[in-house]
């Protein structure tokens, strides 16, 4: 009779994942970011893949770590398990039926863009369930469940990105605060809102449109997120920074005006990416058609 041997017992998958994770981004930090533990708990988690294998997979150095060549040489294998692992997992979550179409957007362009275009995006899509999700930076398409992101980017990414209408920059404000401008050169005693990430337009836009102009470019407060320093540019607390693709509506309702003519078009487009077509939302081609079709 034969004897089938066991199978050589695994260490714990979340201490794989978390060596994975930081000996692919470098970074016990980052890695704690992207798993969603503390910093504390992954190097916790490789001290006890280190103790089950019986040998360390990070080198530690006065100025941080280093991978061992056994580690390295294993570190390919394991992001494939990883990423094949979470593709069956997605798989998965794509056999039920009516599943919620997965949407990742940077926050100003689902709080802007994406918010006021729902209520008609339900109606052109009856019974249409939606999971919305603000962060930061694009989901990976091999690790992030995401059917749609909208992102700005320079280029459209490879897997399916169509860069929606073009965008520009320019000053904005209320019509009552417009009329005591006259040309840029009113901006150096006014109160610029800046947006904390695009912090650099307004030097950008004196630079394009006002060469020479003697406006302080950094003064004025700035916002950890662009709907706030919207909120203060409508309440006519100062002007701010505008994209087009995002104040269009203010623009458009005489909200909001544009003092000054000089609209700088800007090399980051706001981009629609697909995931892989592989376990596609059944109703994604038809969505990105739609969302397509609004941009205008």
């Amino acid at each position: 009779m034969p004897v089938k041997p066991p199978r050589p017992r695994l260490p714990s998958l979340n201490a794989l994942r978390a060596f994975e994770a930081a000996a692919r981004l470098e970074s016990f930090a980052k890695a704690a970011d992207e798993i969603g533990v503390t910093a504390g708990a992954v190097t916790q988690q490789i001290r006890q893949l280190e103790a089950t294998l019986g040998f360390a997979v990070f080198r530690r150095l006065p100025q941080g770590v280093a991978l061992t060549e056994a580690a390295r040489e294993a570190l390919p294998r394991l992001t494939r398990g990883f990423d094949m692992l979470g593709q069956a997992v997605q798989t998965l979550r794509e056999a039920q039926p009516h599943r919620p179409l997965a949407i990742a957007a940077l926050p100003c362009i689902a709080q802007l863009w994406l918010s006021p275009r729902l209520p008609a995006l339900q109606a052109a899509f009856p019974g249409l369930q939606m999971s919305i999700s603000a962060m930061e930076e694009p989901p990976d398409p091999q690790r992030d469940p995401y059917d749609l992101s909208l992102f700005y980017r320079e280029i459209a990414p490879a897997s399916g990105g169509l860069q929606l209408a073009a965008d520009a920059i320019m000053p904005v404000c209320t019509p009552s605060l417009a009329a005591r401008l006259s040309s840029p050169l009113d901006l150096a005693t006014q109160t610029l809102l800046h947006d904390a990430v695009w912090r650099s337009d307004w030097a950008r836009w004196l630079a394009f449109a006002a060469p020479g102009a003697k406006v302080d470019p950094s003064r004025g407060p700035a916002f950890s997120l662009y709907s706030l320093a919207l909120d203060a540019c409508l309440s006519g607390s100062g002007i701010l920074m505008g994209r087009t693709s995002l104040v269009g509506p203010h623009l458009t309702a005489g909200r909001l005006v544009a003092p000054f003519p000089q609209a700088m078009p800007t090399p980051d487009r706001l981009t629609l990416a697909a995931a892989t077509a592989a376990g596609a939302h059944p109703r994604r081609a038809e969505i990105i058609d739609w969302l397509a079709g609004s941009s205008g």
